[in-house]
């Protein structure tokens, strides 16, 4: 059931992104199938509020617009304005994040934001006169303003509904009621504050004109055409419908994803809701006719394969005329250090993904190879929608972890000192990967939990492990103690820090993680049942344990995973040679063009005319898709072409898939040079103010190390586990871990610079743990 092609150059509209799509395939019936079963499993979760409540959210949104249209009224007359000032000052409210692309679930908040007038100010009138008149409504409760975060946010509840608010001051006198704030001009005058809370709605519409859709009419036509499309109307009305629906399901779909796979949350270093939509958008450009179904085995397939950190963006970086700074590693040499860049579409273009550590990298990119076997998996009828949505078990997948927690006297102050720390925790895994070499790798949990027979406490965790490939020698551990307290010291320089509010880390093993942090407070028994993630490493260890019993004898396998292991070995092996310049410099010789608008079924077909091409340059190679003039309602061909006759070769899945990966290097071929020549995280810890940070609260700033003055503060010492396996495999099975017994405790190490290891296999710092301090008691 082919549909009919949204973009390319065959049929007159201008293409959406910076390349061309993948594949222009429509959906077939297998994929309307499993299309339906997602959106039930989805419903099915929870995940769509109710009729009832969206009817309250949009009545809640309708009062807060007249508040502050009354409450920009009142200030304007306090201030002195003429009464004709008076009658025509305005205000408005806009919406962004998940509330404004529709993927919101039940209690989520509302992302909303605030347009006002010049005379307007944050500081005096936002957080004072409208705080003051919130303050005193009775629908309003959970008050709570952060004027001196990164982006000033004022959040309460409504009527039980949870609102983030922002404020964004124009230098205008008069805001009309049909303002666009996507136009650049809009940022004109504006401060730093303006653009930062301008830039979640500018984004967010952004994202929503750049994921594939119809245009409707062309100027260029001549007139006759335009009664058939009018006539046509409804028809590209709905398809319209569907494909923003599909880009919102796919969305909704892969947020849920990584919150079950513990992988969503911006302040812990992973992606938050707009680098999801972004990734999300990205796949939907790419290939623009697919359903849900074929659109999330793609976002796996496509994700796997890239090249971090070359960046994902769905149009060029635009420059403007306002000089705002824009994101550039070919110019600005800090954003060379980002390690995982997603760029914002709207002026002024960011990397919205900055908070990527290479642990973090790391633990994402394990997801992805994780998504994309189960999707390949599932293409076979092996497995469902439920295993892909398995939650990881993270207190299960390490045998060390780092407990730290917080106190306050009460809530209000519990809840400050909470974001402060949130937004702390980040710098924790930054400086003890630095100060370890990154032989000591950090899991952080991107949740919080609490003892509800201890009040006013939170408490994180972080998974430790040994960088897998590393062998541990007898004796040898990690001593992060000077680490650990550096980290303390800078979160106790809080300007707003008041009495009772306390942090403390411990070292605690996976027997000993307290009971509140499992659901129902009940821990669950060892024998777990039977998961993916177990089923295949105890697969993969009977095959590696087969094969070289048995070196000559073909073994069966689970589900067909030692299959899929061959072919990713063939894949990163072809990964391995595209990065090699002998290729590179081979390919250069070829002035062939992918063409790609390949039939998406049960058994793809492709056509491959050059299988040794390599794609390396994207003014040599323009285009990545193409509709075919005579796909016959096929929607072609993948096809590999020079200037001659195309040669037809294997037409099955593999030679599909092989195609689109030239097309995904393809992709990634024009590359930023400079950005790969500083793999490496930024020396961000070294010029890190704290008493700028103390005022920045919420901001997610660059810091650097402390170095500890006095011998007689706490001093965090954490014992270290070892892992020889990789942690998909590893993790999951309870006995394949291992772990280092405590040490006695050894003086605590210099801080001091220390040149980095060049090729050694042994951690450059000899660290030893002795055990921490009960969880809750100063160390």
């Amino acid at each position: 059931m082919g549909s009919p092609a949204l973009s390319g150059r065959n049929n007159g509209q201008q293409r959406l992104g910076i390349t061309d799509p993948i594949s222009l395939s429509g959906p077939t019936e297998y994929d309307v199938i499993k299309t339906r079963e997602l959106e039930k499993y989805l419903q099915d979760a929870g995940l769509y509020e109710s009729q009832e409540e969206a009817v309250s959210r949009e009545e809640v949104l309708g009062r807060l617009d007249q508040i502050v249209k009354i409450w920009v009224k009142s200030i304007s007359r306090a201030k002195g304005l003429n009464e004709q000032l008076v009658q025509e000052a305005n205000a408005k409210i806009f919406t962004f994040g998940s509330y404004r692309l529709g993927v919101h679930g039940p209690g989520a908040d509302i992302d909303t934001l605030c347009v006002g007038p010049r005379h307007a100010t944050r500081e005096e009138d936002f957080f004072g006169e409208l705080h003051k008149m919130l303050s005193e409504m009775p629908e309003v409760s959970e008050l709570h303003p952060v004027p001196d975060a990164h982006v000033p946010v004022m959040r309460f509840k409504f009527s039980g509904v949870s609102i983030d608010l922002l404020y964004a001051k124009l230098s205008l006198w008069v805001i009309p009621e049909d303002l666009d704030i996507s136009q650049d001009s809009i940022l004109q005058n504006a401060d730093e504050q303006t653009v930062r809370s301008l830039n979640g709605c500018r984004v967010t519409d952004r994202i929503l004109r750049l994921v594939p859709n119809i245009q409707v009419v062309n100027q260029n036509l001549p007139r006759c055409f335009y009664l058939f499309f009018s006539l046509t109307l409804f028809i590209l009305k709905v398809r319209l419908i569907y494909e923003v629906q599909s880009f919102r399901t796919t969305l909704r779909c892969m947020r849920f994803w990584a919150k079950r796979r513990g992988v969503y949350s911006n302040v812990s270093g992973f992606l938050g809701g707009i680098n999801w939509a972004l990734l999300v958008a990205r796949i939907c450009q790419l290939y623009p006719n697919a359903l849900p179904n074929m659109l999330v085995a793609r976002f796996f397939r496509v994700f796997t394969q890239w090249r971090w950190p070359n960046p994902v963006m769905l149009c060029a970086n635009e420059e403007g005329s306002l000089g705002l700074p824009v994101w550039d590693p070919r110019r600005n040499p800090k954003d060379r250090y980002h390690l995982m860049p997603i760029i914002t579409p709207a002026y002024p273009c960011m990397n919205s993904s900055y908070n990527v550590s290479a642990s973090t990298l790391r633990i994402m990119t394990e997801e992805f190879r994780r998504g994309h076997d189960i999707c390949e998996v599932m293409e076979e009828n092996k497995a469902d929608w439920d295993t892909l949505f398995e939650p990881y078990p993270f207190f299960e997948a390490y045998k060390n972890y780092l407990q730290i927690d917080i106190t306050a006297e009460n809530d209000d102050d519990l809840r400050i000192w909470k974001g402060w720390v949130e937004s702390r925790l980040r710098q924790l895994t930054l400086k003890i990967e630095r100060h370890t070499y990154n032989m000591l790798q950090c899991h952080p949990h991107p949740g919080d939990f609490s003892d509800k027979s201890r009040p006013f406490h939170h408490c994180y965790f972080m998974g430790l492990q040994r960088k897998q490939g590393v062998p541990a020698s007898g004796g040898e551990q990690f001593d992060i103690r000077l680490t650990v307290d550096e980290f303390k010291r800078s979160v106790n320089v809080y300007t707003q820090r008041k009495r009772g509010m306390e942090i403390y880390v411990s070292h605690v093993k996976r027997r000993s993680i307290p009971n509140f942090v499992f659901p129902g407070g009940v821990r669950p028994s060892r024998a777990s049942k039977l998961t993916w993630d177990s089923r295949r490493s105890s697969e993969l260890k009977a095959s590696d344990s087969t094969q070289v019993d048995s070196p000559s004898e073909v073994t069966g396998s689970l589900d067909g995973i030692d299959d899929r292991r061959k072919r990713t070995r063939i894949d990163d092996n072809a990964n391995t040679n595209l990065r090699n310049g002998e290729c590179l410099a081979a390919a250069h010789s070829h002035l062939e063009e992918v063409h790609e608008v390949c039939q998406v079924s049960n058994t793809s077909s492709c056509s491959i005319k050059d299988a040794n091409f390599i794609p390396t340059s994207a003014d040599n190679l323009e285009n990545l898709a193409d509709v075919s003039p005579q796909n016959n309602g096929d929607h072609g061909l993948i096809g590999v072409t020079r200037s001659t006759n195309i040669v037809p070769v294997a037409t099955n899945t593999l030679n599909c898939k092989e195609a689109e990966k030239l097309a995904i290097q393809k992709i990634l071929s024009d590359s930023y040079n400079s950005h790969q020549d500083f793999p490496s995280e930024p020396e961000e810890l070294d010029d890190f103010d704290y008493k700028q940070a103390a005022k920045d609260f919420g901001a997610t700033k660059q810091g650097s190390p402390m170095r500890s003055s006095d011998a007689n503060t706490s001093s965090i010492v954490v014992p270290m586990v070892s892992c020889n396996e990789a942690r998909q495999s590893s993790s999951y099975s309870n006995g394949g871990l291992e772990e280092l017994e405590l040490a006695e405790v050894v003086a605590p190490l210099s801080t001091g610079t220390a040149p980095a290891p060049v090729a050694e296999r042994k951690p450059i710092i000899r660290l030893s743990f002795t055990s921490l301090g009960k969880a809750g008691k100063s160390s």
